[in-house]
């Protein structure tokens, strides 16, 4: 059994990934300042004799003994990142400072959640981790795309000056059960248009693509990156490599949810990304991971947890 610290644990991936480290009956301890997360979301593991929960905002110093920390806190959708884009940069930066100075002092292994977001809008594709980007260091999405590239800035400093054992993954677009449903993201947007029979909005033409990423899959990739040797340090890209047209998506989930909904399109906000594919090579090689769960049968499985 280890002690494992999970950052921004009560959120759509954390809390998933603490139920994964529950059940394998780690001693998990979930910190969360509930900005975007949720007790809802892990309330079924209140009460477990191996779970922790703790009100705590990374951007001030956490004083805690652990062996491993999962370094996921920071809102990931441009509806909640852009809300306090002051406290979006604070969080990703101040965040990974405290973080990796607990690591340094208990000794312990961290890893950081980056985004396919360190891309910004990408000139190759799909785009692989030897690709060092295209993004507007002060447009509205900044205080995120910019903020992760200094937590991932951060962590290979410390590995370099302080031997810490880090990983860093960078995660494409994943969506599952407990989706903010009014996090402005695409999938979870899209279904919940859906079932209340409104109309589906689409952003620019429908013609940009996106690569879907299954929950559960996700977390099977974060805690192989998290069990491999301390040769094996990332960046690594963990996603869907299937890609997908807005268009698409939408006619699948107006089929799934046998919904009446009509397809509008609008303007497409500022610095979106035309396309976002995942060159999983890395993955494969050092994880010996894939995903296994196909778009159509991870929407269903969301769209039923939705209703």
């Amino acid at each position: 059994m280890k002690k494992i610290l999970v950052t921004g644990g009560s959120g759509f991936l954390g809390s998933h990934l603490c139920e994964k480290l529950v059940e394998q009956e780690h001693d998990v301890l979930c910190i969360d300042n509930f900005f975007t997360g949720s007790k809802k979301n892990i309330s079924h593991l209140i009460g477990r004799n191996n779970f922790e929960l703790i009100r705590h905002d990374v951007t001030f110093p956490l004083y805690v003994e652990v062996d491993e920390i999962y370094n996921l806190a920071c809102p990931a959708s441009p509806i909640h990142y852009q809300c306090d884009p002051v406290q979006t940069t604070k969080t990703s930066v101040h965040g990974a400072i405290n973080m990796l100075g607990l690591a340094k002092r208990v000794k312990a292994k961290i890893l950081q959640a980056s985004t396919s977001e360190v891309y910004g809008d990408p000139e190759i594709h799909p785009q692989s981790e030897v690709y060092w980007g295209r993004v507007n260091p002060i447009g509205i999405r900044s205080c995120y795309d910019e903020g992760k590239r200094c937590a991932e800035t951060l962590f290979f400093d410390y590995w370099r000056q302080h031997k810490i054992e880090i990983k860093v993954v960078r995660i494409f677009n994943t969506y599952g059960p407990r989706m903010h449903p009014n996090d402005g993201r695409v999938v979870s947007n899209f279904i919940i248009q859906a079932l209340k029979g409104n109309d589906i909005t689409i952003y620019g033409n429908g013609c940009q693509t996106r690569s879907f990423c299954y929950v559960d899959d996700m977390i099977e990739a974060l805690v192989s990156m998290m069990n491999t040797s301390s040769e094996v340090i990332g960046p690594i890209n963990v996603g869907n490599p299937s890609e997908f047209t807005m268009l698409e998506l939408a006619e699948m989930i107006i089929k799934l949810t046998v919904s009446k909904s009509r397809i509008t399109f609008h303007s497409l906000p500022e610095d979106d990304p035309k396309q976002r594919k995942p060159d999983i090579s890395l993955a494969r090689n050092d994880l010996q991971w894939e995903p296994k769960t196909n778009l159509e049968e991870g929407l269903k499985k969301t769209a039923l947890r939705a209703i």
